[in-house]
């Protein structure tokens, strides 16, 4: 049994029912009753719900892959700090004009060279796998680094 409905809508949506209705063959009263039928369905909003769901899962891990790399950078970046203070012997002062200037022209072919590295599109965190066996939370701690001047214990 069917009952009859008049509604009043916009111009241009009826047009694009029409449209529709031409492109699948059908009737625009079956447009219509499809659209009402999906709006009031139970499980449009399951479907809504489980959308929403694969978006947050999706962006969970991207943000877990930006932390891991954070991570990854400030440890290497701290790695090296440590090596340097512990390997480096204070300058005397007659040399600290020459110390600059090497180290000014080594800081600019590092930027070249991090420059070239850049436009081909390659990256340090591809160098890296996704699943770094130490930082597996089943994997023991690793041991902290002797302080600079200090010799590691030995076993």
């Amino acid at each position: 049994m069917r009952d009859r409905l008049n509604v009043s809508l916009p111009v241009a949506m009826i047009s694009h029912i029409g449209d529709l209705a031409t492109r699948r063959k059908v009737t625009r009263s079956a447009v219509v009753e499809a659209a009402v039928a999906s709006l009031l369905s139970p499980d449009s909003a399951e479907k809504t719900e489980a959308a929403l769901t694969r978006r947050l899962d999706r962006l969970t891990r991207q943000m877990q892959r930006q932390e891991r790399d954070l991570m990854i950078a400030l440890e290497t970046h701290a790695l090296f700090i440590r090596f340097w203070l512990g390997q480096m012997p204070p300058l005397p002062a007659e040399a600290q004009a020459a110390a600059n200037a090497l180290g000014q022209e080594r800081f600019v072919r590092f930027l070249d060279t991090l420059g070239r590295r850049l436009s081909q599109g390659g990256s340090f965190r591809d160098d890296i796998p996704l699943d770094i066996p130490a930082m597996r939370q089943t994997s023991p701690a690793p041991a902290p680094a002797p302080a600079p001047g200090k010799e590691a214990p030995s076993s």
